[in-house]
C-alpha cells in the first residue's frame, strides 16, 4: 500500500472544484442565483462557444462590498448563514460556501463590482484560485462576473465537456427554469452574439412562459391556485394538446428554486393521467411555496435535489388538485382540414440589460373569468383565465359550443356511423365526432369509479369459482393487496398453498374473462410497493373499464348511439377516455367550406 500523504491546498481546492462545477451552466446557476440573492431586477448573462470560453453575468443588484471581495473567494465562505442553526431556515435560494472558490480554482475570473453608496467600484482578478489584481474602477452599480476559459488548469476534465451547441442548450435551460421561476426579474440571455430569451421582468408568469415558449403553448394554459395547511401551489397547467414526449417541460420549483423530487414528479403526472395517453407528459409551470424548516435543499451537491417531510399527505394532495384543475375546463379539440401558414413573430427590439422596461402587456388580470373579460387589444396573445374553483357552466358557454348542455340536446343532428366506430352529429356550424369507443370507456370508467367512491360496487358471484395458481411472488403480492381486491368486487379465498379461489367478480365486469383481468391487474402490482394508492386503484380499474368498452368497429344502432351520447354528455369530464384519448373531436363549416374552394 502506498504511503498516506496529505493534498496540497491547490489540489484539494481542484478536487472540491469538481464536484460544485460539473459543466458552465452550473456557472451559469450558481452566478444568477447569487444576482438574484443580491435582490437584481435585471440580469444578463451572455456566453460564447457554449460557456467554454466566455461567461458574462451582469446584474443591478446590491454589489459586494470592497473589504468583503477576497473573502467570497475563500471555501466555505457565504452571507447567507452564520451558524449551524441558521442551516435550518435558509430563506435564500440556498448557499453553497465553495462556489465562487471553486469556480475561481478551475477558471480565469474577473469581478467588476460597486454598491449603491460608493463613488467607485473595484475590479478583482483571481486565475487559477490565485490572485492576479485588485483595483478600483468607474462602474454602474451592480455586479458583473467574467469567466473565461473554464477548466483552463484542468485539461482532463475539459476532455469531458460536450459540444458548445449542447453546453449552450444546457445553459439556456438552466436560464429558462429561473426566469420562470423569478417572473419579477427581467431576464436575457445571449449566445455568440445573438439573443435568445429576454423576459420582461413585470411580475406575470404567464408572460414569461409566453417569452420563452411562444403563443401556440400559452394560448393554452390553465391556471392554478391552491393551499393547504402546510404548502400552496400556484402557476399554470398546460392542456393535452401542448403535452410533451418526455419530461422537459414539467417544470415546478420549491420556494423558488428549480428543484427534482420523484414525488412531485409522481403526483403531478398521476394527477394527468385521466387525460394524457401513455409516454406522454404534461407542461407545468409551478411554483410550491412550503415551509423552509420542513425542507432540506442541501441533501445533493447541486442542490436539485431535496427531503422533506409530510411527503405522504403532499402526494394526494397534488393529484386532487391538479386533477380538479384540470376536469373544470372544456376541452373538444377542434380540426383543421388544412395547416395554416404561420407568420413570422413581430419580436420588438429587446431592451438594454439596465434599461427600465416595465410596461404592462395589456393581459387580463390573473383570476379574472371569461364574464369579466373585456375585449381589449394585448400585444401578445388571446387570453382566457379561469379560476379553479369555478367550473361554471355559464364561463364555458362563453368560449366553447353549448353543445354539451341539455338545452343543446334537442338540436343535435345524428347523422350516422362511419367505419363501425366513429359517429358524426350536426350541430349549428359544426360538425362533431365521437369514438365510440373512447366515449363508452370514459362511461364506463366514471361509473365505476363513481360505486368505488360511494362504496357501491357489487359482486356477481360465479359457480363454479376459478382456481388461481400462482408463484410464490404471486402469492404475496395477492394476500398484500387482498383487501384492495375486495374493495372492487373481488371475492377471493386461499385454496391451499398458493392456490387461490376466486368466487365471485366485480358485476360490471362479469361478461369478461375476469381471469386475465384479474391476472394483468396482479402483474401490473408487481412494481408497487406497501397499499395501493388511490391513483393506483384508478388506473387498474380504467383499464377494467377498457377492456370492458365498446370496441371500434362495431357496429351500434342510432338508439344505442344515442344513449351513450346522454351518458357521455352528463359526466364531469366527457372530452377524453381514461387513458388520454380524445372522446370528441370537432369540425367547422367554415374549414368543409374553404377545402371544397366555397371560400378563397
Amino acid at each position: 500500500m502506498s504511503k498516506i500523504q496529505v493534498l496540497d491546498q491547490n489540489t484539494i481546492n481542484q478536487i472540491a472544484a469538481g464536484e460544485v462545477i460539473e459543466r458552465p451552466a452550473s456557472i451559469v446557476k450558481e452566478l444568477m442565483e447569487n444576482s438574484i440573492d443580491a435582490g437584481a431586477t435585471m440580469i444578463t448573462v451572455e456566453i460564447k462557444d457554449g460557456g467554454t470560453s466566455l461567461i458574462r453575468i451582469t446584474d443591478n443588484g446590491s454589489g459586494i462590498e470592497p473589504d468583503d471581495i477576497r473573502i467570497a473567494f475563500f471555501r466555505h465562505s457565504t452571507s447567507k448563514i452564520k451558524n449551524a442553526l441558521d442551516l435550518m431556515s435558509v430563506s435564500s435560494l440556498g448557499f453553497r460556501g465553495e462556489a465562487l472558490s471553486s469556480i475561481a480554482a478551475v477558471c480565469q475570473v474577473e469581478l467588476i463590482t460597486k454598491t449603491k453608496d460608493r463613488i467607485m467600484g473595484i475590479r478583482y482578478k483571481i486565475e487559477g484560485g490565485q490572485e492576479v489584481s485588485y483595483d478600483e474602477i468607474g462602474v454602474p452599480d451592480g455586479t458583473t462576473m467574467i469567466v473565461r476559459n473554464i477548466f483552463f488548469n484542468t485539461p482532463a476534465r475539459r476532455k469531458f465537456l460536450k459540444t458548445a451547441q449542447t453546453e449552450a442548450g444546457y445553459i439556456s435551460d438552466i436560464v429558462e427554469k429561473i426566469a420562470l421561476s423569478h417572473s419579477e426579474v427581467s431576464i436575457h440571455f445571449i449566445s455568440n452574439g445573438q439573443t435568445k430569451i429576454h423576459t420582461a421582468g413585470n411580475g406575470s408568469l404567464k408572460d414569461t412562459i409566453y417569452s420563452i415558449y411562444g403563443k401556440d403553448v400559452t394560448e393554452h394554459l390553465i391556471e392554478v391556485q391552491a393551499q393547504n395547511d402546510f404548502m400552496k401551489m400556484s402557476g399554470y397547467l398546460g392542456k393535452a394538446i401542448v403535452s410533451r414526449g418526455n419530461r422537459n417541460c414539467e417544470t415546478y420549483f420549491i420556494n423558488g428554486r428549480y428543484i427534482k423530487s420523484n414525488i412531485l414528479n409522481k403526483s403531478i403526472e398521476d394527477g394527468y393521467r385521466f387525460i394524457l395517453m401513455q409516454h406522454k407528459y404534461p407542461f407545468t409551470v409551478l411554483n410550491f411555496e412550503i415551509n423552509p424548516e420542513l425542507l432540506d435543499v442541501n441533501v445533493h451537491p447541486s442542490k436539485m435535489e431535496l427531503r422533506f417531510r409530510k411527503g405522504e399527505a403532499i402526494y394526494p394532495w397534488i393529484v386532487e388538485t391538479v386533477h380538479d384543475a384540470l376536469i373544470a375546463k372544456p376541452n373538444i379539440i377542434p380540426v383543421e382540414l388544412e395547416e395554416k401558414k404561420k407568420e413570422p413573430e413581430k419580436k420588438e427590439a429587446a431592451p438594454e440589460p439596465f434599461e427600465v422596461n416595465r410596461t404592462l402587456l395589456n393581459l387580463p388580470k390573473a383570476g379574472q373569468t371569461v364574464a369579466e373579460k373585456t375585449e381589449q387589444p394585448s400585444r401578445v396573445m388571446e387570453d382566457t383565465h379561469y379560476k379553479v374553483e369555478k367550473p361554471v357552466q355559464q364561463s364555458i358557454t362563453d368560449v366553447y359550443d353549448d353543445f354539451l348542455t341539455t338545452a343543446a340536446k334537442p338540436k343535435h343532428k345524428l347523422i350516422g356511423q362511419v367505419f363501425d366506430t366513429y359517429w358524426i352529429i350536426e350541430y349549428e356550424n359544426k360538425m362533431y365526432i365521437i369514438d365510440q369507443h373512447a366515449a363508452h370507456e370514459k362511461v364506463m370508467f366514471e361509473t365505476l369509479m363513481e360505486k368505488l367512491r360511494q362504496k357501491k360496487i357489487s359482486t356477481q358471484m360465479i359457480n363454479p369459482p376459478y382456481i388461481l395458481n400462482l408463484s410464490m411472488s404471486e402469492a404475496e403480492r395477492l394476500n398484500r393487496y387482498l383487501d384492495n381486491f375486495r374493495e372492487l368486487g373481488f371475492e377471493i379465498e386461499s385454496f391451499g398453498g398458493q392456490d387461490f379461489a376466486v368466487r365471485g367478480v366485480p358485476a360490471d365486469l362479469y361478461s369478461l374473462d375476469s381471469e386475465d383481468v384479474f391476472m394483468e391487474i396482479l402483474d401490473e402490482l408487481s412494481h408497487e410497493t406497501g397499499r395501493i394508492l388511490p391513483d393506483i386503484v384508478t388506473d387498474k380499474i380504467a383499464s377494467m373499464a377498457c377492456k370492458a368498452a365498446v370496441k371500434g368497429n362495431n357496429l351500434l344502432t342510432a338508439p344505442e348511439m344515442d344513449a351513450l351520447v346522454e351518458q357521455l354528455f352528463q359526466l364531469e369530464n366527457p372530452y377524453n377516455c381514461p387513458h388520454g384519448r380524445p372522446t370528441i373531436i370537432s369540425m367547422s363549416k367554415y374549414e368543409l367550406d374553404k377545402k371544397f374552394k366555397r371560400i378563397v
